[in-house]
């Protein structure tokens, strides 16, 4: 029987918490259930760009004596999608937020948290 690897397995993960967050973006009405899913699709993208940079077996992005030169591309993780990932982690929190901050202001000049009751827009 063939394990799954943990790279196949957060990246089905990844998957299945983009697709969540596409159907809850989609589907809902409820600006605070949008907003779960725009952090939901975030997430995903995380664990996806995560899972794509895993090496199996890999070790630590440093050339010395424990690893060769000829060999260092096979052996060692490559850090660049998790620095990728922390940058978006932090990028992500900070749209949430206003996005957070907006849903506040929505609220207390509508009253209601519902997009179908904020479509008079000034255009």
């Amino acid at each position: 029987m063939n394990e799954l690897s943990l790279s196949a397995i957060t990246l089905a993960t990844g998957f299945g918490l983009l697709l969540i967050g596409m159907w809850g973006m989609l589907v809902r009405k409820h600006i605070i259930r949008i907003i779960i899913g725009f952090s939901l699709i975030d997430t995903g993208i995380h664990m996806i760009m995560v899972s794509l940079g895993y090496t199996r077996g890999g070790t630590a992005p440093i050339i010395d004596a424990a690893v060769e030169r000829a060999t260092a591309v096979n052996t060692v993780v490559d850090p660049i999608p998790s620095a990728l990932v922390l940058t978006a982690i932090v990028i992500g929190l900070g749209i949430t937020a206003v996005m957070l901050a907006y849903a506040v202001q929505i609220h207390t000049h509508k009253k209601t948290l519902s997009i179908d009751d904020c479509t008079d827009g000034k255009w």
